[in-house]
């Protein structure tokens, strides 16, 4: 099938529809009343991005603070860093010398700290004795005069967006705490409407503002769901790892965004060029040379980076470790799961609030879905006593007289008993995690997640294991990443980006569009299920994206379902409108077809008005009691699991009739906790149904077990395979890089490991829970 190019259309009777003939870019104009430096702005972008961060980094004041430190603290590590190299006479600190200042009478008393520090004259001239140590000083002031005009100039910017918070939002600094980032949406829509604000040449809408303020984030969003994002490397022992640390983002940021060579060079509008097709081939060729060119430079300043890593790493965790060994063993949400785990359209505060809510039941899953070994328990309990013994007589020793800190390494062995003893205890199983079902852990989880890792096969448990541990990752294995960052970063640019430079120029030409109002936007980020939609996500009938063209993992329609909740003025396109109304009537379909005696009551409404409860977790964990997933169970008396789901969904849109349900705000919409736990339920939901779809289309409740048509995960493909190969010939093949990589996605959400030991017998129609 073919891959061509979205053509710039009308969205079918959306407000948000491109106006043809009009401007492209308009200005912002402030009529009179509204005076101030930002009364005529010709980068909305930039605009609306400020008035976004100004809000989440609470005000003025805060910023300025923020700016000042993070200045401060460079010029702190750069001096303590020199000081430490050159100021200290390490002989006489670590008294591997005599003190020539000791006080006569006194030749064995105790070296002091400024025994050590070098006279401030001997000092300067050891600097200056070194030309590389002077080269270095010499830029990193050059890069601190540098970042010291750009925060210069950003606070005039911020000091004009407090004014327009203060006149126009009529939002005082004081209270800019209290006020929601709906709240300040809802005014600046409000605004607009009344003529206070004039965007021409059609009204403001809550998806122009986002669009604006996301991008390019759209942009990352859709190159990961196609497979270009993040960079990937075959292992040796099989599989493949991703990889995209921070330096990396911050250069394919510079490659495709913000760079003076990328192809959006900081603006709003992709330059014609790039929408040509006859052109593809010389704007490769140049996308490689500059790749080229910034992976040199990434190598020429690696030694410089690294050592500012280790530097940054040094002062910022080692406290943090002494004080708390076991934190490198935490696990947090990697950036690639920020990345894949990210809606279209959707804010970073919105992703951190969700991702949050997900973390406890995400890292019970991994707990509970593979325990320590028993052997490994057993162990691990007894070198913690000992460990734990050792040190609490060291500790006590120490109490009774501090000279025995300095006997010979005595700090050093308090310091390794204490991590020891942490390390041990990592592999004992938590009281509380034992017992709980993976199955039911997995299923909260993806009530918060949204998206799923999914793998194929019998080894469905291992792989979900796995994927679930590259998204969560512990602390130690990121910073690691970070660390060596500088020395594969330009390694990835070399051999990962530079190859694929083809491809990432015609996934810019087919998936851009242009809004007038707005400029050149990811098409994906219209959330339109005909240009994009999946027919296995329930958009058979919507959609007239050919296999190239349709997000993964049911990207559109997630999106455009949290969206429509999350802004219920906000009208979608014809399409999409139809694709929600036919969900929502398959929701009251499934749920009368459950019948209600067969569905426990949901929560009262005044329990989502009870501020005391932590919610939407606890509003979520009463809904989530039993598994909305349970085992498969494909009998034909068996109720359907998205029936129960869609019971509770349909007790919540009465729910959200309710007037004590509206969101106090004044912005017309729900409770936050009341939209979440509605979006949680349709991500369940949609995931149901998509995995029906699925088993019914490889015949998974036959009543005789098949053998799946897929191999299995365990063997990985050769690199060659991984390899995405577009077409060069103006269309592309009939899958996306993302769909070569992974071949038919078919799998039940939970597999038959997860199932309890209890279970009763299956059915003889039922289908088998593993190969």
């Amino acid at each position: 099938m073919d891959y061509e190019r979205l053509e710039d259309c009308d969205p079918e009777g959306s407000q948000d529809s491109p106006l043809h003939g009009e401007e492209q870019q308009p200005l912002l104009h402030v009529p009179e009343g509204l005076r101030g430096s930002w009364h005529h702005i010709q980068n909305l972008d930039s605009f609306f991005t400020k008035i976004y961060r100004y809000h989440q980094r609470n005000g003025f004041a805060c910023i300025l603070l923020e700016d000042v430190f993070q200045l401060g603290q460079f010029v702190f590590i750069i001096t303590f860093t020199t000081f430490l190299l050159r100021c200290v006479d390490y002989d006489i600190l670590f008294a591997n010398q005599p003190n020539n200042r000791t006080r006569p009478g006194l030749p064995h008393s105790k070296v002091t700290l400024s025994d050590a520090i070098v006279p401030s004259a001997q000092c300067a001239q050891r600097i200056r004795s070194s030309p590389l140590l002077v080269f270095l000083l010499i830029l990193a002031a050059a890069f601190w005069l540098i970042q010291l005009l750009r925060s210069v100039c950003n606070l005039f910017s911020y000091w004009d967006i407090q004014v327009f918070y203060r006149e126009a939002l009529h939002i005082p600094p004081e209270e800019l705490s209290s006020v929601p980032w709906a709240e300040v949406q809802s005014r600046l829509l409000a605004l607009q409407r009344s003529g206070g604000l004039c965007v021409q040449p059609r009204p403001l809408t809550e998806l122009d503002v986002h669009h604006r303020i996301l991008r390019y984030t759209n942009y990352q969003v859709a190159l990961a769901n196609k497979g270009l994002l993040p960079a990937r490397c075959a292992l040796p022992c099989g599989g493949n790892v991703a990889f995209l640390s921070r330096g990396l983002a911050l250069n394919v940021d510079l490659l495709l965004f913000r760079g003076p060579f990328s192809l959006f060079r900081g603006g709003w509008e992709l330059p014609d060029a790039y929408k040509r097709n006859d052109q593809r081939g010389a704007l490769a060729a140049r996308w490689r040379r500059t790749v080229l060119l910034l992976a040199v430079v990434n190598l020429a300043l690696s030694p410089l980076v690294l050592a500012w890593q280790v530097l940054h790493a040094f002062y910022s965790h080692v406290e943090l470790l002494r004080r708390e060994p076991g934190s490198l063993g935490a696990r947090r949400w990697s950036r690639l799961a920020r990345l894949q785990l990210r809606h279209f359209n959707e804010l970073p505060h919105e992703l951190r609030a969700r991702l949050a809510r997900a973390y406890r039941p995400a890292t019970a899953f991994l707990r509970a879905a593979a325990p320590p070994a028993p052997i490994f328990t057993l162990l691990a309990r007894q070198l913690v006593f000992f460990a734990g013994a050792l040190f609490a007589a060291l500790l006590a020793l120490t109490v009774y007289d501090e000279d025995v800190l300095a006997v010979e390494h005595v700090l050093t062995a308090m310091t390794a008993l204490g991590v020891t003893a942490t390390v041990a205890r990592s592999f004992i199983p938590e009281e509380q995690s034992q017992g709980r079902s993976p199955q039911l852990l997995l299923q909260s989880a993806l009530a918060h997640m949204h998206y799923l890792p999914e793998e194929p096969g019998a080894a469905g448990r291992a792989s979900a294991y796995q994927q679930m541990a590259r998204l969560l990752q512990y602390r130690a294995v990121s910073l690691l990443e970070e660390l060596l960052s500088p020395l594969f970063a330009p390694l990835f640019l070399l051999f990962w980006f530079r190859p694929r430079a083809l491809e990432i120029i015609d996934f810019f030409r087919h998936f851009t569009v242009d809004v007038a109002g707005v400029g050149d936007i990811c098409s994906f980020a219209l959330m339109d299920v005909k240009r994009h939609g999946h027919p296995q996500w329930l958009s058979a009938g919507h959609t007239e994206a050919s296999q190239s063209q349709r997000a993964e993992d049911g990207k559109t329609e997630l999106s455009l379902m949290r969206f429509s909740l999350v802004h219920p003025q906000w009208r979608p396109p014809g399409h999409s409108s139809k694709f929600l109304g036919q969900l929502r009537g398959r929701v009251q379909q499934d749920a009368a077809a459950l019948g209600a005696a067969s569905v426990r009551s949901p929560p009262t409404p005044r329990v989502l008005s009870d501020s005391s409860s932590p919610l939407p977790e606890t509003f979520l964990a009463n809904l989530l009691v039993h598994p909305l997933l349970p085992a498969r169970d494909l009998s034909p008396t068996a109720s359907c699991p998205a029936a129960a789901t869609a019971s509770l969904l349909a007790s919540i849109s009465r729910m959200a009739q309710d007037p004590s349900c509206v969101s106090p705000g004044g912005t017309g919409g729900q409770l936050p906790e009341l939209a979440s736990a509605e979006m949680s339920l349709h991500a369940i939901y949609l995931h149901q149904l998509h995995q029906q779809q699925q088993q019914e289309l490889w015949g998974e409740a036959s009543t005789s077990p098949l053998s799946r048509p897929w191999s299995s995960p365990s063997q990985t493909l050769s690199p060659d395979e991984e390899k995405p190969s577009w077409s060069s010939g103006g269309s592309s093949p009939a899958s996306s890089p993302r769909q070569q990589w992974r071949t038919q996605r078919t799998q039940n959400l939970f597999p038959g490991g997860f199932q309890q030991t209890t279970e009763a017998p299956k059915e003889a129609g039922q289908a088998h829970g593993t190969d």
